[in-house]
């Protein structure tokens, strides 16, 4: 698969926020992740209150995901990230949490939304992905 992501001279730079502006990927197969939370694969928490741990959880669901179908979090071309009562406070650790999984030159495009409230109560964000593979 091809992944290029691209910063355009007009927009502003994105990569300190976790995000490229665009991603262009040429590949034969789409990969669509049905938003992941913080639950174990025994339907557990995990993180408790806390918002950096609960995404850290979700996207090692992601990539767990993304595995069962052979790819990797490097061919996520795409995230929309879902979190509850969003303030722009919380933007760091969103940030901070995005460099941990992802290389700098390689950052998906992606949609951060804040939310009135997910599926349960205990779910802070909710991660949804699109990858392309070969």
């Amino acid at each position: 698969m091809s992944r290029q992501s691209l910063q355009p001279a007009d927009l502003f730079p994105s990569a300190d926020f976790g995000f490229a502006q665009v991603v262009a990927a040429q590949g034969r197969q789409l990969v669509f992740c049905a938003g992941q939370t913080a639950w174990d694969k025994d339907k557990q928490l995990v993180g408790g209150d806390d918002l950096g741990r609960q995404m850290e959880a979700a996207l090692d669901n992601v990539r767990s995901a993304l595995a069962a179908a052979g790819a990797t979090l490097a061919d996520v071309c795409r995230l929309t990230i879902y979190i509850v009562d969003y303030d722009p406070g919380k933007l760091d650790t969103v940030a901070a949490v995005l460099a941990k999984f992802f290389d700098e030159d390689a950052l998906p495009a992606n949609t951060l939304l804040g939310i009135q409230a997910l599926a349960l109560p205990e779910f802070l964000v909710e991660i949804e992905a699109t990858a392309v593979i070969d």
